[in-house]
């Protein structure tokens, strides 16, 4: 088995629990390719016996890769979709990071994860993809996100007015900071915070989330996902913010934008003691009592 490593926000307290990844790796035979620059950041802390092999995006990732180790948080979890793309190559998180809710594996229960991929007793999570359409190419070829899709006012400016349509037809005008477009998988994310709904993986929907809105009867809505979402926008400024998970482009007011499914979707890893119930237990701590 082949496995891609990779890492963004290299933490020196990680190493000795990367280092016990890499050796409990190493002991069950499975082969490595890193991620250049989180390599680069480790290797003082490394003896290896052999000359390492490296990726440094979607281009020179190993088409025979059977599954890509996330290192961090949610973030650095969405920064490796972008990595597998359309190859179908499993993703799994190791929670390094706070929150957890993609990179739901905590790193003191990484030798059993380990131990569940070797034995082969895990599933894979299909998750949906949303695709960007757009008048002029933005996000550098990689038009989809996993969480989300939002329009943002840029900086300080004053709030904008998104009319927003659902396969052509009028849905709403939000006068707000901005809108949110989650998939299930980002219903817990963004679209959380703001006030939405948490949506099972499974469900075939979209939830449409205004940011800070000036009416307070516009709530979150949720569509199915093959509606077609396209926007109109109007502000005092220029320019706008748009964002595919956590990559950001200014766009102008007469860029036309539209959200729809994408033709892909990503797997995530999960052992099979865990679960979507679980993992939002333990996050949100529902049927905890906090007040001992």
């Amino acid at each position: 088995m082949l496995v891609a490593l990779y890492n963004r926000t290299f933490d020196e307290q990680d190493v000795p629990i990367l280092l016990r990844i890499l050796s409990l790796l190493e002991l069950h035979k499975l082969q490595m390719v890193f991620y250049k620059e989180f390599y680069d950041r480790l290797e003082p802390h490394l003896n290896f016996k052999c000359t390492p092999r490296f990726f440094t995006g979607k281009k020179d990732l190993p088409p025979n890769t059977d599954m890509l180790f996330s290192f961090g948080g949610d973030g650095t979890m969405l920064d490796s979709v972008c990595f597998v793309g359309n190859t179908n190559i499993p993703l799994i998180g190791v929670n390094l990071g706070r929150l957890g809710f993609l990179a739901a594996i905590p790193a003191d229960e990484v030798e059993a994860a380990i131990l569940s991929l070797v034995k082969g007793s895990y599933t894979l999570e299909k998750r949906t993809l949303l695709h960007l359409d757009s008048s002029l190419p933005l996000f550098n070829g990689a038009p989809y996100a996993l969480n989300e899709f939002t329009i943002h006012r840029q900086d300080s400016s004053s709030m904008i007015k998104i009319h927003t349509y659902l396969n052509g037809e009028f849905l709403n005008t939000y006068w707000a900071d901005g809108l949110i477009v989650a998939t299930p998988t980002g219903s817990t994310g963004y679209s959380l915070s703001c006030g939405g709904p948490v949506v099972f993986p499974q469900a075939s929907s979209f939830v449409i989330t205004p940011v800070a809105p000036h009416n307070l009867n516009t709530r979150p809505i949720v569509v199915p996902d093959d509606n077609v979402i396209s926007f109109e926008i109007e502000g005092r400024t220029e320019h706008f913010l748009c964002t595919l998970d956590a990559r950001t482009e200014m766009i102008k007011s007469n860029v036309q934008l539209a959200i729809k499914k994408e033709t892909f979707t990503v797997s995530l890893v999960r052992p099979d003691e865990h679960n979507f119930l679980k993992t939002i237990r333990q996050k949100l701590y529902w049927g905890v009592d906090r007040r001992n």
